[in-house]
């Protein structure tokens, strides 16, 4: 669901590049996109419009469609016997859909009654690279800020991008239609709702959603959700409030085996973590890590950079399929 979007010709990619088993293929978007085709393994596939008679016969579900969509769309999918791997934030919160990572939770999957759910993109790239640490030394407190790719906010947003940059360089006015604000040269807070306390829905997705997988819900997480004018990959700045005294050297020595990290971290060269070379790779990359000097040796600070198209959506979500 939502084949023509960013995510979904994510997903067209990534089941192709990894070889996943399937006996055929059905692609769904809103009625405008239907009668589109889509590249898959050499062949072109037709777009079809998505109608609650889609799931005939479907085993597996990639949803990407939208919150609004899952919501109404979802459990028809189930009631027709297919399972739902939903890339929306619609079922996240619910207590009877498991919300997985595969490095951290996938014995969550087990407990499915036909949703499991993909967390939000930051949290994702967040929690990769903390969940082996967690399980080490448990985390007491975290404060997470981010610097997200316009690519979170779709296929259209980069659109706009560079085509803000084309029209800087041919001397033309600069125009915004699908962002809030101007993202060439701009850093801006993450435009979902804000709440009564300050915090933006991005944010609080980030606390709960990290409580929620981590089954720790005593966990303490503060996080500022910022957009900068790059067009793949978010990076994220990690502050670590462990339980027990912690040296870089061990943080180190954990992430150095951790699955789905690579470590990106030399000092002399000043080479650390960058979403120009963490785009279109599976792994999240940290670097940065040092020594927190306010904590007592309680505390470390790292640098992370993952792409959130794959592993923070399309990625994520075919890990769970092939887990299933």
């Amino acid at each position: 669901m939502g084949a023509t979007g960013a995510v979904g010709n994510e997903f067209l990619r990534i089941l192709e590049q990894r070889k996943f088993p399937l006996a055929s293929l059905k692609l769904l978007a809103s009625a405008r996109s239907a009668g589109k085709t889509l590249k898959f393994r050499g062949e072109d596939l037709k777009v079809e419009e998505l109608t609650e008679k889609s799931f005939k016969g479907i085993d597996l579900v990639l949803g990407s469609a939208g919150g609004s969509i899952a919501r109404k769309f979802n459990p028809v999918a189930v009631a027709a016997g297919a399972v739902v791997v939903c890339n929306t934030s619609a079922f996240r919160q619910d207590p009877q859909v498991p919300l997985v990572v595969p490095e951290v939770n996938p014995e969550d999957i087990a407990w499915h009654k036909g949703i499991i759910a993909n967390p939000n993109c930051s949290t994702i790239i967040m929690n990769v690279p903390i969940w082996p640490l967690h399980k080490v030394n448990p985390i007491r407190r975290l404060v997470v800020s981010t610097y997200q790719s316009v690519s979170g906010a779709g296929a259209q947003a980069m659109a706009e991008l560079e085509q803000q940059c084309r029209d800087w360089s041919a001397g033309k006015a600069i125009t915004k239609s699908v962002m809030q604000h101007q993202a060439l040269f701009n850093v801006f807070s993450h435009t979902s709702a804000v709440a009564d306390n300050g915090y933006n829905e991005e944010e609080i997705k980030m606390v709960n959603e990290t409580r929620k997988i981590f089954h720790c819900p005593d966990i303490r997480v503060t996080a500022t959700c910022v957009r900068v004018p790059v067009l793949r990959a978010h990076t994220e700045s990690i502050n670590i409030e462990f339980t027990n005294p912690m040296t870089e050297a061990q943080v180190t020595q954990v992430l150095s085996k951790a699955p789905g990290v690579r470590i990106v971290d030399d000092r002399r060269k000043n080479y650390f973590p960058m979403p120009i070379e963490a785009a279109d790779g599976d792994d999240v990359l940290v670097g940065r890590i040092r020594q927190d000097v306010t904590l007592d040796g309680r505390g470390i600070d790292l640098f992370v950079s993952g792409d959130q198209i794959r592993k923070g959506a399309a990625l994520n979500a075919v890990q769970i399929a092939e887990r299933l």
